[in-house]
């Protein structure tokens, strides 16, 4: 008997992609059974630059490439997109009816690598203008801008605009959402400046300013964590915005289907989500943050999320916990539904979290448009995962797949 998707329709199969993120980065895609199980088709070489094992799950310091919709495909599913975060380049690829790869363009964003790796590490794609936007964790050109032709080819753009505030030019930003209507880009952030460490390792979050001490997770205390730009018509930004994220370390904004103007946020530091409405002008509000439950340790690291098509099931990778758990939405009332929603999935032992406990540090989740399948990296573990959605918010592993070690991040799929 096939399982059934929370909305009560049949799955149906099709395809996911995943970025290796190696030093010699490749996209491997998998075929994808109508009962959710995967089976790897074929490797592709992007022909940039991947961090390698230069990355949050061997040093700390590789928070700053850490991000989300690294990988992603157009909204007509013709080309697939994937940002190479060690030399800041983008990758086209067409997209075959049988969801397989032909590599086709390879630009450098124009932001320099100055360090150990680059740090672009979103995507986001506006229809209306053909505009890629290309978000790094170093500035002061945080976004910068390329044009996709109708044959997938990629120009990277003059453009540049900064994502972070003036004083706080250190900022680690997360990722790229872009509104339904595509009037707006909206960018998380994690972090005002990289940890220091104690002598076991362990990270500092508290820096001392004035002389009171002061944690450096943005948005805490000062109300500035969200970065909102307006869309013009042509693909270009208008002035940067700087908004109240109602808790601290907001990583991921995701617009609800159903309702536009709606979004749900997972905060990293704040330990959970909210409701958010994006206004007409670009101002941004936001509901109670609902935590989950940190009894394991002081920060679960939310970053990833996902929402069933229904806009009724959240559901957020706790990175630093090695799980994922979900939430209830109704209306605009959000509650926890299974925490966890899984298993706790063990990594080799060699990562800890922030919160000092030992796991497979997931990242980035994918759900299918049919929200009958969640799919899941675990790095740590050298696992690719996917569950099957239950309707009480609770997820049952059905497949799995061996990837590299460490490296792997962005998943998409249709």
């Amino acid at each position: 008997m096939s399982a059934q998707s929370p909305e009560g329709h049949t799955p149906q199969g099709g395809h996911l992609y995943m970025q290796t993120n190696e030093a010699r980065n490749r996209v491997i895609h998998y075929l994808r059974a109508p009962d959710g199980q995967i089976t790897e088709a074929e490797r592709h070489l992007t022909g940039g630059a991947g961090s390698g094992n230069f990355n949050y799950l061997t040093d700390l310091s590789g928070i700053v490439v850490e991000g989300a919709n690294s990988v992603i495909l157009t909204p007509d599913n013709r080309y697939l997109l994937a940002a190479n975060v060690g030399d800041n380049s983008v990758s086209s690829f067409s997209v075959a009816d049988d969801g397989r790869l032909k590599p086709l363009d390879i630009k450098r964003t124009g932001n320099i690598v100055s360090g150990r790796s680059g740090t672009a590490k979103s995507l986001v794609y506006a229809a209306s203008s053909r505009t890629l936007y290309v978000l790094h964790t170093d500035g002061p050109r945080h976004i910068r801008l390329m044009s996709v032709s109708d044959e997938g080819m990629l120009t990277a753009r003059p453009d540049g605009y900064c994502a972070t505030p003036s004083d706080k030019p250190q900022r680690i930003t997360t990722m790229l959402t872009l509104a339904p209507d595509e009037k707006f880009l909206l960018v998380g952030s994690g972090l005002d400046e990289l940890p220091a460490r104690n002598p076991d390792g362990s990270p500092i979050l508290w820096v001392q300013r004035n002389g009171r001490p002061h944690v450096i997770a943005a948005n805490a205390p000062d109300p500035d964590g969200l970065a909102v730009l307006p869309v013009r018509d042509d693909g270009t930004l208008g002035d940067v915005q700087f908004h109240d994220a109602g808790g601290a370390s907001p990583f991921c904004p995701v617009f609800l289907r159903g309702r536009p103007g709606d979004f749900v946020l997972g905060y990293a530091g704040a330990n959970g989500v909210s409701l958010g409405t994006l206004g007409a002008d670009g101002t941004v509000s936001t509901g109670p943050v609902v935590p989950a439950d940190t009894s394991a340790g002081r920060l679960s690291e939310l970053c990833w999320i996902t929402v069933t098509p229904d806009d009724k099931l959240v559901f957020a990778t706790m990175t630093g916990f090695s799980y994922i758990t979900s939430w209830h939405l109704d209306g605009t009332v959000l509650s926890i539904a299974k925490d966890p929603a899984c298993p706790k999935v063990p990594g080799d032992g060699s990562f800890r979290g922030i919160a000092g406990v030992i796991g497979a540090g997931p990242n980035d989740m994918w759900m299918t448009y049919d929200g009958a399948y969640l799919y899941q990296i675990y790095g740590n573990a050298s696992r690719l995962v996917g569950y099957a959605v239950r309707r009480d918010g609770s997820l049952e592993e059905i497949t799995s797949a061996r990837i590299p070690r460490n490296s792997p991040q962005g998943l998409a799929g249709f």
